[in-house]
């Protein structure tokens, strides 16, 4: 089985994103190593700086398969040669909505113009994928005949497009058995989620005899994206037991680049990678975890390269504080927990979120240890106005070695977390800043702001706030808290 990654073409569709070259050929090397064995990077014929990126992605050396977006026309053909690619994905449209929309044509010239384009292609030398697009609202006999056409023509997989996310499992069962009976190239899927089934239908047409699935990290891509490589991976790998071939492990840490590099959050309750999915409250819950981790998580979460989070506020229990001492690594008696879970609770009913800087102070308070904090604040200046780049210079005391560095940003907040970063980057290099929220503790203009972040680290994630009338300073104490922290855990 194999997985064509279209995430740099269809991530580009999503509004709001634009790829850089340097961006694209970042999470084009983290598909190389998860072992995706197609990259369609791009449509060369959108612009010379698309094209410039697929080049950067075809000469970086990677093992994976480069593939070019193509409409059915000659000219997109040899701007995707330009690029050096390895193969194109030949897209022709086969519902007559799609025909008579957006070429004006009828069947016969469709069914003309794709063989000819795929024979050209295959003439110079590319593996040709020939799609149909909005095949889930095509006359079936006249999408056969446009694919027998293609076969006879030299194409080398053949793909049946769900453009707009209108399929079921149990048509796509039927669809898929009788396509991978009778055509005589490997059949591959495409889905879009308008309807939340992409994946679904994406398992379906494997079961039923595909080949191939297209897949985006996130779930990216245009309207409501794009069938979910994660959570197609996972399905097959957890649920069906089939050895896909990808490295699972990298599945969480390639989701947060691909959400950085393009600015797209993922949503909390997001399957696998969401930041809520494998988070734990409830006392109930938390119980049942300390003696079977099995009973309210489906799979391990180390096995997609990431670590179970206990958020502790008023509805925690005491099994929740157990656990939560255990993964930091403290040792409490019956008495201490208590102690500790008392505080928690008044912190919570006073509608306070508890990060796991708070419930590291609190145990250490309680459990009488201090700990140095390894980074330490000596001081900082903000320069920023409505006609000077916001900049930042910081001092900070790192592991006893003063340190100065200057950060630029989109306002003062980003300016001073850049800096920070670039000081501590000796021992804190791959920290990243997942969220940052906002909240008013009081009102007017010299308003208590508490500041939360959260923070990652070789799939280590953890919480933490501050607190202050300044928003600068409050962000500042929120991203040292939890750098200390996580350099700790280290």
């Amino acid at each position: 089985m194999r997985f064509l990654d279209t995430t740099l073409r269809d991530g580009e569709q999503t509004p709001g994103v634009a790829l850089t070259r340097d961006k694209k050929l970042l999470i084009a090397r983290a598909l190389d190593e998860m072992g995706v064995s197609i990259i369609e990077a791009g449509s060369a014929i959108t612009s010379e700086g698309e094209r410039n990126s697929i080049k950067a992605v075809t000469n970086a050396g990677l093992n994976a398969e480069i593939c070019s977006y193509c409409r059915i026309v000659k000219f997109d053909v040899d701007r995707a040669l330009e690029c050096d690619v390895d193969s194109i994905h030949l897209v022709a449209p086969v519902s007559d909505l799609h025909i008579k929309t957006k070429i004006k044509k009828d069947r016969d010239a469709v069914r003309q113009i794709a063989a000819e384009v795929t024979e050209y292609a295959k003439d110079h030398g590319l593996i040709v994928e020939l799609s149909g697009e909005d095949a889930s609202r095509a006359d079936p006999d006249f999408l056969k005949a446009v694919y027998a056409d293609g076969v006879d023509a030299g194409a080398d997989r053949l793909c049946f497009c769900d453009t707009v996310g209108l399929l079921v499992p149990e048509r796509t069962t039927e669809i898929f058995r009788d396509l991978s009976s009778s055509l005589k190239a490997p059949i591959s899927v495409h889905c879009h989620n308008d309807f939340g089934l992409a994946t679904a239908n994406t398992i379906a047409a494997l079961a039923a005899g595909a080949k191939q699935a297209h897949v985006t990290v996130n779930g990216l891509g245009e309207r409501a994206g794009n069938a979910s490589l994660e959570e197609v991976i996972m399905s097959l790998e957890w649920l069906y037991k089939y050895d896909t071939g990808i490295k699972h492990e990298m599945i969480y840490r390639t989701s947060r680049l691909v959400s950085r590099l393009t600015g797209i959050p993922v949503s909390p309750n997001k399957a696998l990678v969401g930041g809520n999915a494998f988070t734990h409250e409830a006392g109930i819950h938390v119980h049942g975890l300390l003696a079977d981790k099995a009973t309210y998580e489906p799979m391990s979460p180390e096995y997609i390269g990431r670590q179970r989070q206990i958020v502790l506020g008023k509805h925690a229990g005491r099994s929740s504080i157990s656990l939560a001492l255990k993964e930091m690594g403290l040792e409490a008696d019956d008495v201490q927990t208590e102690e500790i879970f008392n505080r928690v609770k008044q912190m919570g009913d006073q509608g306070k979120y508890v990060t796991d800087a708070d419930l590291q102070a609190i145990a250490e308070t309680v459990l009488d240890i201090y700990r140095e904090p390894l980074v330490k604040l000596e001081e900082f200046t903000i320069v920023s106005g409505n006609r000077v780049t916001p900049t930042a210079s910081i001092k900070l005391n790192v592991k006893d070695k003063e340190i100065v560095q200057a950060g630029i940003g989109n306002g003062p907040v980003d300016a001073v977390i850049n800096a920070i970063r670039r000081a501590v980057s000796s021992c804190a290099e791959d920290i990243i800043l997942e969220e940052y929220h906002v909240d008013a503790i009081t009102g007017g203009t010299d308003a208590l702001v508490e500041v939360r972040v959260k923070l990652s680290k070789n799939g280590k994630v953890i919480t933490a706030s501050g607190a202050r009338t300044d928003i600068i300073m409050a962000s500042v104490e929120a991203v040292m808290n939890g750098m200390n922290r996580l350099i700790r855990v280290e």
